[in-house]
């Protein structure tokens, strides 16, 4: 058997896994380590990220706005507006959403029905009550952002290593010992786990809490776009599908949140055609065939807010996981935070991080 030594092993090779991997290879070794034959082959390589100042909770949004910085100076965010549809009987729903928004994004803006129909007219107006555009969303290059970081990692002297998913792992005298699916027996006095839908099942390994991460299905499909199609990007409230250019066609998706185990997530068929139903309702498109569907897993904890420190059982076990849907856009800022609390250091937000908050 092969032995190596590394100062961080991480396991998960997405873009929380050589983000972190990429800020602590600054002043120690790392290694990181996937289960599949290519990186970011689950949800970060399925992501259709967008970088919305508005979206999730008050820590996501901090943190997504702390993240802006990073994305500005790589040049990988494209203008792309988005029109929030608060349909017949919601409005209220997109007057909270305009109240607790723009402080952080203050170029939000109320439109009436007429005036979103004028600024998206593929959209129906008699079907919309109010409307809330935030004109600042810009559209996120996924892949660019990721390769950044592999770099990063790579140019100061980190390892990556595919195919190599850990099958057990035990600790002694303040050093893990894991063993990879290849064979090769890595010692690591810290493991990080960015593992994604399959976090809890690694924590399970290394004798760790189990968090409750709950995987959840989101389906998304191409369709021809129409000559008029164009931005911006649109999605209702209440939140059962959105529809994005995308080069000359239209993403849309149903914005199902199904549970299910980790796996190779499958487009839901039974969904498409709620979503098709419901677009052609709203919309002018009068969508009749699908050119290609696929699906990703996004998973939370019970609050919606990722998990990101030391476990409170396992020593030397590090979480970075339950980003559901905003592990793209807050990826900058996450990474920082997380390598922050690596190296013992204090971080902002980490007490609502904590995964000790989720221990009962």
């Amino acid at each position: 058997m092969t032995s190596r030594t590394t100062d961080v092993l991480v396991l998960g090779g997405g873009m929380a896994g050589v983000s972190v991997g990429a800020q602590l290879a600054a002043d120690r070794q790392v290694t990181v380590l996937d289960q599949e034959a290519t990186f970011a082959f689950h949800t970060t390589g399925r992501s259709a990220a967008m970088f919305l100042e508005t979206y999730g909770g008050p820590v996501i949004r901090a943190l997504t706005v702390a993240s802006r910085a990073l994305f500005d100076e790589l040049d990988l965010l494209t203008p792309l507006p988005s029109l929030n549809v608060g349909l017949r009987g919601h409005g209220d729903a997109i007057r909270d959403m305009y109240a607790s928004t723009r402080a952080l994004a203050p170029d939000v803006e109320l439109l009436s029905p007429e005036e979103a129909a004028a600024l998206q007219p593929l959209l129906r107006p008699e079907c919309i009550e109010l409307a809330l555009l935030e004109p600042g969303a810009q559209e996120i290059d996924v892949h660019g952002l990721h390769q950044h970081y592999v770099r990063t990692l790579r140019t100061r002297g980190g390892h990556t290593k595919v195919s190599a998913g850990a099958v057990s792992a035990c600790r002694a005298h303040g050093v893990w010992t894991v063993v990879d699916t290849t064979g090769t027996s890595w010692q690591a006095p810290m493991v990080i786990n960015a593992a994604g839908a399959w976090a809890d099942d690694v924590a399970g390994r290394f004798g760790g809490i189990r968090v409750g991460l709950q995987p959840l299905r989101r389906t998304a499909f191409l369709v021809d776009a129409p000559p008029s199609a164009a931005a911006p990007m649109f999605g209702d409230v209440p939140d059962s599908f959105y529809v994005k250019p995308d080069t000359g066609r239209l993403l849309c998706s149903p914005a199902d949140e199904t549970p299910q185990a980790p796996a190779d997530a499958r487009p839901d068929e039974l969904e498409i055609a709620r979503a098709i139903q419901t677009i052609n309702e709203v919309t002018t498109l009068d969508i009749r065939h699908v050119r290609s569907a696929w699906a990703g897993l996004r998973s939370f904890v019970a609050d919606r807010t990722p998990v990101v420190g030391f476990d409170p059982v396992a020593e030397g076990l590090f979480w970075l996981a339950g980003q559901g849907g905003y592990g793209i856009q807050t990826a900058p800022a996450l990474a920082r935070t997380a390598a922050a609390l690596a190296r013992g250091e204090d971080a902002e937000h980490a007490a609502a991080l904590d995964p000790a908050r989720l221990v009962d």
